[in-house]
């Protein structure tokens, strides 16, 4: 008997499986093959615009994606650096086959967790409440609680033109009867769809068609147990290149539209709004001359390169001419087609805050499972099930991030709030505290909380809290500082556009400029600091007021959220509600007033009505 039992090695599953170990619980995986974990069937990256934050997040919750990514990763980037810290985010190129073998090697090194290299068949149930996992032969897991990560596994089809295929990705075995067995404990599900590009071996690419895409010339890192040591050195990481679609693409695309398996009437799920096939952009934009493509490496150890942004389900024979209609790569080698996958996926609006099933006690989904796209959305995920999970194990009350804490807090509320017909992909444009959610204070926002639920050890607690104590120290000497009159202050303020000081001004007063820094104040202050240090403080310091503003709103917003709904209340007899709230909060049943308030269709009266009726 497990505490947990684990279904999947994705990016969902080992986050779910390694939180529930950090917090004591006996811990079962059940994977295919476990050479598998961490895989990326999609994009050898990780991070990015939102997704980038999310990695963050998972460090500071004591989770192992960043520390994966950064140790396997081929080139580092920060990305719109030239806009507020709100939206900056880092992505890497990972080293595919790296990436897995770390992850492989953490899995089977945690003395807490057994890893059972075995198909999953089917949920196992009593009254209402999960009770393990039947493997396809007939092996018993039997578990206090269930976390299903199976991404895009279930009843999975490969499709291309106009041919489907039984299998899961990367010719994976794919598990039918999971989905039924969960369909006949109660639950729904749908079917959604997702593709991938085309592999091309390296060698055959004439790169000098395309412009070089370097990365950032710094020590960056998703986690912050990262030492300088432990990544590839600038000079050594690789370098993307950007290429555009030609007309004679587009030519070739519209000529076999009908040969596509998204528009042959193949492809029965939905597919994904923000990542589309190169043949679903064509048709949507149909008024954009090119779509821009990245060449991107897969991995040290293979000879192939990811075309980002060409994902298709059309015929190999199409392919080649599409492929070979590319700047440099009019004579490449396709080493791996694209092609389209479509799976059973469960419908996030029976799911909890905390991740557990409404239908079935002690079940916990995590990933593309719930309709999400990406392994950061994944991961994020799984570290939350599996912190549920346990804590669900040992009688202790849900750990729910709200939307001001936290970019998984965004994603999770609007699973369980909004639901999803697409596979959901997060966006800065989600949130709506973005500029309290960053890149840099991640950290601020999660430790402490992972700490006291479990998921930060110690020795990582102490050494945040003494860059909290560096932080404030800084702070208090720069405003004691004064920085005086004179040629000195003269010159570097007018070398950045300001006037001469007319009044002596602390130095923390003068990083509320734009482009004044700490480091460019040092020949007036004498002072030098950590630049993580100093980078915070400028942040803080130079967008107090719309921070300060934030938090307001903020504030307002955990007011409903602490009002918690019973789970017994009966909306359909509730007076003075409307019809249509009536049946929304039936069916949703929203865990507190401030998740009722952003389900679609809830107007503030209802809100009102509802407010008075639980007071």
């Amino acid at each position: 008997m497990y505490d947990v039992v684990v279904v999947g090695a994705g990016h969902a599953g080992i986050e779910a499986a390694m939180a529930a170990c950090r917090m004591n619980m006996h811990t079962a995986l059940v994977t295919i093959d476990i050479n598998m974990a961490g895989s990326m069937p999609c994009n050898p990256s990780v991070g990015g615009p939102a997704k980038g934050i999310v990695v963050r997040e998972i460090d500071a919750l004591g989770g192992v994606m960043p520390i994966a990514a950064d140790r396997t990763a081929l080139q580092f980037k920060m990305l719109n650096t030239t806009k507020g810290p709100g939206v900056w985010a880092l992505r890497v190129q990972s080293d595919k086959v790296e990436y897995k073998k770390f992850m492989k090697q953490l899995l089977l090194s945690e003395p807490k967790l057994d890893v059972i290299e075995k198909m999953a068949g089917s949920l196992m149930t009593e009254h209402g409440q999960a009770v393990g996992i039947r493997c396809a032969d007939g092996t018993e897991v039997k578990a206090k609680t269930v976390i299903l990560t199976t991404g895009t596994y279930m009843s999975s089809s490969v499709l291309r033109g106009h041919t489907a295929t039984e299998s899961g990705p990367e010719d994976q075995p794919t598990v039918n009867t999971l989905s039924q067995s969960l369909r006949d404990a109660g639950i729904h599900t749908f079917r959604l769809k997702t593709g991938t590009p085309p592999r091309i071996l390296t060698d055959s690419i004439d790169f000098s068609a395309g412009s070089e895409q370097p990365g950032t010339n710094a020590f960056l890192r998703f986690s912050d147990t990262t030492r300088p040591e432990d990544v590839l050195p600038f000079d050594r990481q690789k370098v993307c290149h950007l290429i555009y679609t030609t007309p004679e693409t587009h030519r070739i695309i519209r000529e076999h539209l009908h040969d596509s398996a998204m528009y042959s009437g193949l492809v029965k799920g939905v597919g994904p709004r923000y990542c589309p096939s190169i043949e679903d952009k064509l048709v949507r934009f149909a008024d954009k001359p090119r779509h821009q493509l990245f060449l991107e490496p897969e991995s040290l150890s293979m000879d192939t390169t990811y075309v980002q942004g060409f994902s298709t389900s059309m015929p190999v024979d199409v392919q080649e001419q599409m492929v070979h209609s590319l700047p440099g790569l009019e004579h490449c080698v396709i080493k791996k087609y694209a092609y389209a996958i479509e799976y059973d996926a469960v419908d996030p609006l029976q799911m909890k805050p905390n991740m557990e099933n409404k239908i079935i006690s002690g079940l916990f989904t995590a990933g593309q499972l719930n309709g999400t796209s990406g392994y950061e959305e994944a991961a994020g995920q799984g570290i939350m099930a599996g912190i549920n999970a346990a804590l669900k194990v040992k009688g202790e009350k849900p750990f729910i991030l709200r939307r001001d804490q936290a970019y998984i807090g965004v994603m999770i509320d609007d699973l369980t709030t909004k639901g999803t017909k697409e596979p959901y992909r997060l966006l800065t444009s989600r949130a709506e505290y973005r500029l309290l959610l960053r890149h840099d204070n991640a950290d601020q926002r999660l430790t402490e909380l992972g700490y006291k639920v479990g998921v930060v050890p110690e020795t990582r607690y102490n050494k945040y809290m003494a860059k909290m104590a560096s932080i404030e120290k800084a702070r208090q000497e720069l405003s004691e500082l004064r920085i005086k009159p004179g040629a000195k202050a003269d010159a570097y303020l007018q070398r950045l556009g300001y006037d001469s000081l007319s009044h002596g001004s602390s130095a923390l007063e003068l990083i509320k400029r734009p482009k004044v820094t700490i480091d460019g104040l040092t020949s007036l202050t004498g002072k030098t600091y950590d630049r993580e240090i100093s980078r915070e403080i400028e942040i803080q310091e130079k967008y107090a007021g719309y921070i300060a503003k934030a938090k307001r709103e903020a504030a307002h917003l955990q007011s409903m959220e602490a009002v918690v709904l019973p789970d017994d209340l009966d909306y359909p007899h509730m007076e003075n509600l409307s019809l249509e709230a009536r049946q929304k909060l039936d069916a949703i049943r929203p865990h507190t007033l401030g998740q009722a308030s952003r389900i679609s269709g809830i107007n503030p009266s209802d809100i009102a009505v509802l407010a008075m009726h639980v007071q």
